[in-house]
């Protein structure tokens, strides 16, 4: 038997077992009791203080965590890069978003010192931290390399 994920639907709660090969062909899982998308990518998700262990802790896949805030400039340049990244990197990573100013526990946990920051994470544990407005080549790069 294949290694497998376990996703929890966003719908109705139900744990779903995700053959891990099925994620790496990109494919879009359902879930079992009631059909709907299994949240695997494609786009962000809005991660808060009370949803970090859920979203990024458990994720079967690593995670792209932007920490941003609405009054930063810079975080606004990042921001459609990592709704691009997110979209080209669907199944093989997660993306989400944390705003600083009302999640300043998760912001704190990391150092987060300033914004915009793009942590990579796999298991909640930081691999990589991206600080700054950068090319979205580099970026890219950087996430290939913490995936393999």
């Amino acid at each position: 038997m294949s290694d497998t994920a376990m996703i929890r639907c966003a719908s109705c709660g139900a744990l779903n077992r995700v053959p891990l090969d099925k994620l790496a062909a990109r494919l879009d899982p359902v879930c079992g009791r009631c059909k709907a998308a299994l949240p695997v990518g494609g786009q962000p998700v809005t991660v808060t203080d009370a949803t970090f262990a859920t979203e990024v802790e458990r994720s079967p896949l690593p995670v792209l965590l932007d920490l941003w805030a609405p009054w930063c400039q810079p975080c606004r340049l990042v921001a459609p890069v990592v709704d691009e990244l997110a979209a080209a990197m669907k199944g093989r990573m997660r993306v989400g978003k944390l705003n600083v100013d009302d999640n300043p526990a998760t912001a704190a946990r990391f150092s987060v010192r300033s914004i915009p920051t793009l942590l990579v994470l796999k298991g909640g544990r930081e691999v990589d931290r991206i600080v700054g407005v950068q090319p979205k080549d580099e970026i890219a790069r950087r996430l290939e390399r913490a995936i393999a």
